[in-house]
């Protein structure tokens, strides 16, 4: 028996990719970003989407980057999944991150990207039929996430709270 070790892919801000075992998924930096990771256990496959913003309609024009917005973000993943060989009524969702990383004073809800983007991301998995099967979200610290597609467990580290895996 041959073990090969898989590198790690790593998805940067409002980007995304997919990855089959033994390669794993990772993205740093989510803030008030929301990491999506969708994935499909009978052929191990998944793909990870690091969202920015809640909603393409505050872009102020053409978008040239889908992955930077839940709306359009979790389709193109969709997407991509599709065309490697899944089927989305496999597919299954952890999400992490959309934490409230500063305080302002006034009671805006404009300011509150993080829970925004995690409202945003429910409703696209919710619209798509797509479960979500665990979450970390919320809270006031940074994430960085990892995913192994040959396990389904997401592995999430966060600044001042430890690790967990889900």
């Amino acid at each position: 028996m041959v073990n090969k070790t898989g590198e790690i892919v790593k998805v940067g801000i409002a980007d995304l990719n997919v990855v089959k075992p033994p390669d794993m998924i990772r993205t740093s930096g989510l803030g008030s970003c929301v990491g999506v990771v969708l994935y499909d256990e009978l052929i191990q496959i998944a793909g990870m989407v690091h969202v920015m913003l809640p909603d393409s309609s505050l872009a102020k024009a053409d978008i040239k980057n889908k992955a930077k917005f839940a709306d359009t973000g979790i389709q193109a993943l969709i997407k991509e999944l599709e065309k490697r060989g899944t089927r989305s009524v496999r597919l299954k969702a952890k999400i992490a991150g959309g934490a409230q990383m500063f305080q302002f004073k006034s009671g805006t809800d404009l300011m509150k990207i993080g829970p925004r983007n995690v409202a945003a991301v429910k409703e696209q998995l919710q619209a798509a039929r797509i479960p979500i099967f665990s979450e970390d979200t919320g809270g006031s610290s940074g994430r960085t996430i990892e995913f192994n597609p040959s396990t389904s467990l997401l592995h999430i580290r966060t600044v001042d709270k430890g690790e967990q895996t889900i």
